[in-house]
């Protein structure tokens, strides 16, 4: 068996992430929009290479994230959003939606789409998971992102 470790030796200042943030629940997504950016630069990207934008809401942000793939030169994307169940069956037409979109990005594009989307039962559990003191979840993704870019790194160096 051949192991393929990950090497943390990327030069940060050198790549380039997008952050794309849902509108709709903007209470809870700029909480998580801002722990995005701040884990991004904590891990060294320059703010010139960080991208952050807004889209209405996060049936969008497949999309969204697919237009900065095209336009940004991007290493990877972090998708942030926010889906709090309702009365009506439309929370599971946009989970699994903006699930299937983001997932099916991930592989055609072959770069890292974080998922960085809340679906809660609640208001009450997607501040708690937008909070910095329980683990904001956004900046969860930002770094989930980081650890996608330098395994694939890693496989690549590894050839």
């Amino acid at each position: 068996m051949t192991e393929i470790k990950i090497k943390n030796e990327l030069k940060w200042a050198h790549i380039k992430v997008a952050v794309v943030a849902a509108k709709w629940n903007s209470f809870i997504t700029d909480e998580m929009l801002n722990g995005a950016l701040d884990a991004l630069k904590g891990k060294g990207l320059t703010e010139g290479n960080i991208y952050s934008m807004r889209c209405p809401g996060s049936f969008e942000l497949p999309l969204a994230c697919k237009y900065c793939f095209d336009h940004l030169d991007v290493d990877a994307v972090v998708a942030i959003g926010v889906v709090i169940r309702g009365g009506t069956p439309h929370f599971d037409y946009v989970c699994e939606s903006v699930t299937r979109g983001l997932t099916d990005l991930n592989l055609m594009v072959g770069k890292p789409v974080a998922f960085g989307v809340l679906t809660t039962d609640n208001v009450e559990q997607a501040v708690e998971r937008a909070s910095l003191d329980k683990g904001n979840k956004g900046a969860e993704a930002a770094i989930s992102a980081c650890e996608m870019i330098e395994l694939s790194r890693s496989i690549q160096s590894s050839q």
